[in-house]
């Protein structure tokens, strides 16, 4: 039977370090680490939980990928995952893509089918049908948050009807020449949440008979700076075409516009009214106007899912394949009544 020593010595690194890579620990290089698991495959290392996990045993890991570790919703809701797998014993590996298409291939072609996962959690990416057969392969439960797929335990807001709640708020102010800032349609992560927000905003223009100019449309990469330079955009405009509102997909964008309305020496919201998507943790601290969404409780959701799945004496069909969260429209002070005619 092959020894953790013997694994160190073929891979030439001490046992610490094979115990650390197999356990998906810190401080270990990514070369490092799939020179242990490739080396404890081919030797058919079985000493750990985790090398176990490599010949069909349970690692009592879950595999998270996330998008963007850094921006707030991702982070709030793997604090919310890793709150529920923690109290349950589970450890949780992060598989942070940085926006990057070819650590997307990695995570999904190699990371992921070295099976160092007893279940896998997928973050507002909509995986295409080459990700979806890879993980079908790996025979663990699957749950994604922002995504509808097939086959997989879902948990979301319906981001359609949050969208609509935002602009129903402006209409109802009286708003009838509003912008939307919002996220790429054609973005190498393929979010699901940038076109189902646009939705929303077109289908509330249509319902109440108002225009939509292209040029109301803009991209601001769901961050504050895209925000800034989104709404700089809009300011740029000619007079009679400015919106007197901003629906902006989040609420890190809807800062940014709020940032930049008041550079440009206008007012909000007395000159531009913007409401925003999330209630992130800085919403309150700029009184921003918000449709609220719980991020930490889809993390907790989507654990408690996996979980479910992943006890033998848990009926399979007492899980439901999706759960949608309620959102909460939250008035403060960045949207009012347009003036003139709106």
């Amino acid at each position: 039977m092959t020894s953790i020593k013997d694994l160190a010595r073929e891979v030439g690194v001490s046992t610490a370090t094979v115990s650390r890579a197999l356990r998906g620990l810190p401080r270990v290089s990514e070369s490092t680490r799939d020179r242990v698991l490739q080396a404890a495959a081919e030797m058919e290392y079985v000493g750990s939980p985790s090398a176990a996990g490599l010949a069909g045993g349970r690692t009592r890991a879950v595999g998270v990928v996330v998008p963007f570790v850094s921006r707030w919703f991702f982070a709030t809701v793997v604090q919310g995952a890793e709150a529920a797998l923690r109290d349950a014993g589970y450890d949780l590996l992060l598989y942070n893509l940085g926006g990057d298409l070819e650590s997307r291939r990695r995570v999904f072609t190699t990371h992921l089918m070295r099976r160092r996962v007893d279940a896998v959690l997928v973050l507002s990416l909509t995986p295409n049908q080459q990700e979806i057969n890879t993980l079908a392969k790996l025979h663990r439960p699957v749950a994604v948050i922002g995504a509808n797929v097939p086959g997989w335990a879902s948990v979301g807001i319906d981001d359609v009807a949050a969208a609509c709640s935002a602009m129903q708020h402006l209409i109802s102010l009286g708003h009838r020449r509003i912008a939307h800032l919002g996220g790429s349609l054609v973005d190498q992560l393929d979010f699901a949440a940038p076109r189902d927000r646009r939705e929303g905003y077109r289908r509330a223009m249509k319902s109440a008979g108002l225009p939509i100019d292209a040029a109301w449309e803009i991209e601001g990469d769901f961050t504050i700076h895209g925000g800034e330079q989104g709404m700089e955009r809009l300011l740029g405009l000619p007079r009679d075409s400015l919106p007197t509102a901003v629906f902006a997909a989040s609420d890190e964008m809807a800062i940014g516009a709020v940032a930049a309305v008041r550079r440009a020496g206008l007012r909000v919201p007395e000159d531009v009214s913007v409401i925003g998507i999330d209630d992130h943790e800085m919403a309150e601290f700029f009184d921003l106007t918000t449709v609220a969404q719980p991020a930490r409780e889809q993390g907790r959701v989507a654990a408690e899912m996996l979980l479910a799945a992943m006890d033998p004496d848990c009926p399979k069909d007492a899980i439901p394949p999706m759960q949608i969260v309620e959102t909460k429209l939250i008035v403060r002070g960045t949207t009012t009544a347009p003036t003139g005619d709106g």
